[in-house]
């Protein structure tokens, strides 16, 4: 009987443990902080091992192959020591992957894949396929392959997730931006980081497809730099193509397979032009898998977009309060402080990922009035933008922060937590921050 171990007892490790289990594994799972509740009983039930708070070295030592959790570094001691016992360390979508017959749609990328995830189930789903969500979101893709119900998965995938893939290969892959993130993971080198997005790509075949930003450097520039087997599916706002996705006079084109498909920019329900990229991606894998036209433009013009993303939480005397605070990294922030189009009191800050705020210069000239500083080490942010706008003050609580924003703001005017940051200094995670923001707006 093979040894699988898993490291950290969240949602996919779990998912990976029952699974193994399935398949027959002696599975043991082990998790350096605590495991929630929930997890606990989910484990217990069904006769899976487990620990916490603490790795035993003696019992994950002796494992045939080892399921790391995304979050968890490569650095990290417990994994050198696997690594150095030769001991294969792969991630929960490597693992299930050989457990399933289902296709997926694998969708990477430092911005709008889970809105072009969500988006993109939301089409096949209504096109009528039998499609399961999973990846980054929602319910482990581990899991559901145990459940075995899905012939198709879309899948949101992290750049951690990416890492830790060896056979996998998605049928259709989707590379929405690049931009820089989670450095501290790769050496502070940008390259390292973009080619463990092209990751997604590695094993594709010819027949397999690879969608992405024609408008984004880095891609075109690897792209041109490097092999690959799919075939290209480019998008874009500027350009146009025989064969891919773009915008003509205030019309939304996708041309595959000889195939046209247009609609009106303004029934598609996402707002902004980082949204519209989104739904020229979504709409190719929805055309490469033949979904009806009148489906789709359904779809586009029905879907309700993602939680704290841009979310418009309540307008308060006149004032509009929007939670971003899916927005962990400068890029995404960018995207949020472009689509305001009123004075904005702008909620910025928490664990930076090693940001270069420069980019955001010209948009805060143009459009903050004040800054709201939510972190526990503002100094960054405080250096970047302390000349540029008339107030600025740092708080440590949601609650002061939206009050904060109250007092500065006038009829007409705009709150937006949009951190550039990760949450973990203050908030559990980035779900918790745009939660306590959206009950302090309501308190008000």
């Amino acid at each position: 009987m093979q040894r699988l171990v898993i490291l950290g007892g969240g949602e996919s490790g779990v998912g990976t443990a029952i699974l193994g289990k399935k398949k027959g594994y002696d599975v043991f799972v082990s998790d350096k902080g605590k495991i929630k509740n929930n997890y606990r009983e989910v484990l217990t039930i069904n006769g899976i091992k487990w620990e916490d708070e603490t790795h035993t070295e003696k019992k994950i030592l002796n494992a045939d192959v080892v399921m790391k959790s995304p979050g968890i570094p490569d650095k990290s001691p417990i994994v050198k020591a696997l690594r150095e016992k030769g001991i294969p360390v792969i991630s929960e979508i490597e693992f299930a992957c050989k457990h399933t017959k289902a296709k997926t749609v694998g969708i990477t990328g430092s911005n709008g894949k889970t809105t072009t995830t969500m988006l993109t189930y939301h089409l096949l789903k209504s096109g009528g396929l039998n499609v399961g969500l999973g990846g980054n979101i929602g319910k482990s893709f581990a899991w559901q392959v145990a459940e075995d119900k899905f012939d198709w998965y879309v899948l949101e995938l992290s750049s951690f997730q990416l890492d830790g893939i060896v056979d996998y290969k998605p049928e259709i892959a989707i590379i929405t931006n690049i931009s820089p993130d989670h450095l501290d993971r790769y050496d502070y080198k940008y390259e390292k980081y973009i080619d463990s997005k092209f990751r997604i790509t590695m094993n594709q075949k010819k027949d397999d497809f690879l969608i992405y930003d024609a408008d984004d450097e880095a891609i075109t520039n690897w792209l041109q730099n490097n092999k690959i087997k799919a075939q290209l599916i480019p998008f874009s706002i500027t350009k146009q193509f025989k064969n891919g996705a773009y915008l003509k006079d205030n019309n939304m084109e996708v041309n595959i397979n000889e195939e046209e498909f247009i609609m009106e920019t303004e029934h598609i329900a996402l707002e902004g032009k980082h949204n519209m990229k989104n739904a020229m991606a979504a709409t190719s894998v929805a055309k490469l898998m033949q979904i009806r036209k009148a489906t789709i433009r359904e779809s586009l013009s029905n879907f309700q977009g993602v939680e704290h993303r841009l979310e418009k939480v309540l307008k308060i005397g006149n004032v509009q309060y929007i939670n971003d605070s899916k927005a962990t990294n400068v890029n995404a922030t960018f995207f949020a402080l472009d689509s305001m189009t009123t004075p904005t009191v702008w909620i910025v800050g928490g664990v930076d990922k090693g940001n270069d705020y420069s980019e955001l210069m010209p948009l805060v000239r143009e459009k903050v009035k004040g800054i709201i500083c939510l972190g526990l080490d503002n100094k960054k942010i405080i250096d970047a933008f302390g000349a540029v706008v008339d107030v600025m003050i740092e708080v440590d609580n949601m609650v002061d922060a939206v009050r904060m924003g109250q007092r500065m703001t006038e009829k007409g005017d705009a709150v937006l937590l949009s951190p550039a940051c990760a949450s973990f200094d203050l908030f559990e995670n980035y779900e918790d921050r745009g939660r306590q923001f959206k009950q302090a707006v309501q308190n008000l």
